[in-house]
């Protein structure tokens, strides 16, 4: 079983990352799906997606949890049946999972160059202090966007927008926290994030 790593950011929260090295059919592997959720995996034209979608499900089991304590609200929105929050992320051979007490939001991307063809996309005030000709360049932006990611998800509100109602304030080399807002039909709400990287990946998580 390639669970990563576990992290617990505080008492009433803890995060899980999956390493996918396991083929489709290793990891439909003693998993129960709800009928939908077997549609929904058998209807993926990606294996790739197919994995992580069953990787999460192996990361529920950590905690658990199992495919029938999930559920999603009409903004896509993940929920847990015992009232618990939770988060869900994957990206190529990741995965990971929060779960807390309180309202989080979790995301991982692979580092990649292109990210540079979105950047403006997502950013706004923060261009004032990052360096395009610097080494960790691309590492900056994908933690940006892992932010906005994370909160984004937390948020679950049709219309918000990264680059206008996502703040985030600089993180200084070798830090791994930072604080971010959004700024939301005249409402500030202000997040902890925590991030990390890791093999060529960077993972974020808001916490309220």
């Amino acid at each position: 079983m390639p669970l990563y790593k576990t992290i617990t950011p505080n008492s009433q929260t803890t995060v899980k990352i999956w390493k996918i090295t396991e083929s489709f059919d290793d990891l439909m592997q003693g998993l129960a799906l709800k009928p939908e959720s077997l549609n929904r995996v058998l209807g993926m034209k990606s294996e790739l997606h197919q994995r992580g979608f069953l990787s999460v499900r192996h990361l529920l089991r950590e905690f658990g949890y199992n495919d029938s304590d999930l559920f999603y609200d009409e903004n896509g929105k993940p929920h847990l049946k015992d009232g618990k929050q939770i988060s869900i992320t994957h990206s190529f051979n990741f995965s990971a999972v929060i779960v807390s007490d309180g309202i989080i939001g979790i995301d991982i991307e692979k580092q990649r160059e292109k990210i540079q063809l979105i950047a403006h996309k997502f950013i706004d005030y923060e261009y004032n202090y990052l360096d395009e000709n610097a080494e960790d360049y691309i590492n900056k932006l994908t933690i940006i966007w892992c932010v906005k990611e994370s909160l984004y998800k937390l948020f679950a509100t049709p219309g918000l927008s990264f680059k206008q109602h996502c703040l985030m304030i600089p993180a200084s080399d070798n830090a791994s926290e930072t604080i971010a807002w959004i700024d939301y039909e005249d409402k500030k709400y202000r997040y902890n994030v925590q991030f990390l990287e890791f093999e060529g990946f960077t993972c974020a998580y808001a916490m309220a």
